[in-house]
């Protein structure tokens, strides 16, 4: 039965519309135990569902938080989103989804309209340096935890952050490809400017001091100057930078990629020109996506715990809209590498090219710990 309205619930259980709300809301300490059994069975056989935005009129807050991605195009945030939803529903609240590409006009305006339709809670992970963008946001009233983005100077005071140490997930990834020998390395992402790329950048190039490698002759891909983050299209970036690196007369043995998609397309971009990665060539991406262990050869990447992050994140976003704590919160979550196939030993010299034509265009298994 649809359209099922609480005065007719109240109606035919024959109590009053407060009692119902009383049922609905769990306030039945005081109710005799055959009026709860009544009301609860006519809400039963009429199938009646409370009307959310007639909730949201009386309490002005919904149990609804958004989560604001860059692009589900790259597996990592969808897999997020998966894990986030499932703690969500658990604790009875829904999750809302938005592609920002992380655009700042984008992030504010979804914001503003999450707000207005009363959303309390959104998790952001466009990991911009600033979010002077949604400052706005936050003065009236909207709670907001960043994901993926450590806390910067100058951020709200009630701004809670949780993110892996992307810069010692680089680091790990960098020194396994240094152990193995390789010299030689590049640095694949689109944009740097990001909080966790710079991270990861900055990881990369402090495992090469420490090793006593000159961080000036690694090779920043396309180079830190470029806009564009390729959230979009990271396995095609991948695949363009392998392909026109290898091609130069000083080629890279060892790939350190911003993500694991970027992995994948460096794969294929090695294949292209008679490369094969984990044997020519060494590669690791970043995440551990469920593809990277069903790809060709199987990646070496930096595992990020997920389902600990997304739980965290959770419960400090929670937390943030049902008591409103003070002062926000920022953990950093240890990574760990896991190392399978996409790997080797540097070759003594990179095999030659195939004559074909170029085309246009496991780690230690520790539980991850806190930091």
């Amino acid at each position: 039965m649809s359209g099922v309205t609480i005065h007719q619930v109240a109606e035919a259980a024959g109590v009053s519309a407060s009692t119902v709300s009383n049922v609905l809301n769990g306030r039945t300490d005081r109710m005799q135990a055959a009026t709860l059994a009544r009301v609860e069975q006519v809400i039963e056989q009429l199938s009646y569902r409370p009307n959310r935005a007639a909730r949201m009129l009386r309490t002005g807050r919904i149990k609804v938080i958004g989560l604001i991605v860059p692009s589900v195009a790259n597996p990592f945030w969808g897999a997020l989103a998966r894990e986030l939803e499932a703690i969500a529903l658990a604790e009875g609240y829904h999750v809302l989804l938005c592609n920002s590409e992380r655009d700042p006009a984008r992030e504010l305006k979804y914001g503003e309209e999450l707000l207005a339709d009363g959303v309390s809670g959104v998790v952001l992970c466009s990991s911009l340096p600033s979010l002077d963008h949604v400052a706005p946001l936050l003065s009236r009233g909207l709670k907001m935890v960043a994901f993926d983005r450590t806390a910067q100077a100058g951020d709200p005071a009630s701004l809670s952050s949780i993110s892996v140490d992307n810069a010692m997930g680089a680091e790990l990834a960098t020194s396994h490809l240094i152990e193995l020998g390789h010299r030689r390395l590049a640095f694949v992402s689109g944009s740097v400017s990001s909080v966790n790329r710079r991270e990861r950048l900055r990881g990369f190039r402090s495992a090469l001091e420490s090793a006593g490698l000159d961080p000036a002759d690694a090779i920043v891909w396309p180079g830190a100057d470029t806009s564009e983050f390729g959230d979009k299209n990271a396995a095609e970036l991948g695949r363009n930078a392998s392909r026109e690196l290898l091609s130069r007369p000083r080629p890279p043995t060892g790939f350190v990629a911003i993500n694991d998609m970027c992995a994948i397309g460096i794969c294929r971009g090695a294949k292209d020109v008679g490369l094969r990665a984990g044997r020519d060539v060494a590669v690791v991406g970043f995440d551990d996506i469920l593809l990277a262990d069903l790809f060709e050869p199987p990646l070496t990447t930096v595992r990020q715990p997920l389902p600990e992050m997304a739980a965290e994140t959770f419960q400090q976003l929670r937390a943030r809209i049902e008591s409103a704590p003070a002062a926000g919160r920022s953990l950093l979550i240890r990574p760990r590498l896991v190392i399978r196939e996409s790997t080797a030993p540097a070759p003594s010299t990179v095999p030659a090219q195939s004559t074909a034509p170029a085309l246009a265009g496991a780690g230690a298994e520790d539980s991850p710990d806190r930091i």
